[in-house]
């Protein structure tokens, strides 16, 4: 199963992981930089992108291009063209970092 893609993995294969669904209380950290890149726009694809932007930050806090791209493969947008939505993987890790 593709990490991060939560309909590729069984019950099963979860116990004793953690799992994040993006739902409830605050905002998290991809999620609000999302809205403030506007790379939202209808919002079908923008909860597997911010599920796989948030592994991707996990693993690899200052990811390349290249890196972004490959772990956001999985996930279609036919809203935004995908700038703003590396836009906002960008501003996460900066973020994250302290950067910005």
């Amino acid at each position: 199963a593709h990490p991060g893609k939560a309909c590729g993995a069984g019950t099963c294969e979860a116990r004793g992981s953690d799992s994040h669904t993006g739902e409830g209380g605050e905002l998290s950290p991809v999620q609000q930089a999302f809205i403030d890149a506007g790379a939202v726009q209808c919002g079908f694809c923008t909860p597997g992108l911010v599920v796989a932007a948030d592994e991707l930050l996990e693993r690899t806090p200052s990811p390349s291009d290249a890196d972004i791209r490959e772990a956001l493969s999985g996930n279609l947008c036919r809203c935004t063209g995908y700038e703003k939505i590396l836009d906002a993987v960008r501003l996460a890790a900066a973020r994250q970092e302290g950067t910005v």
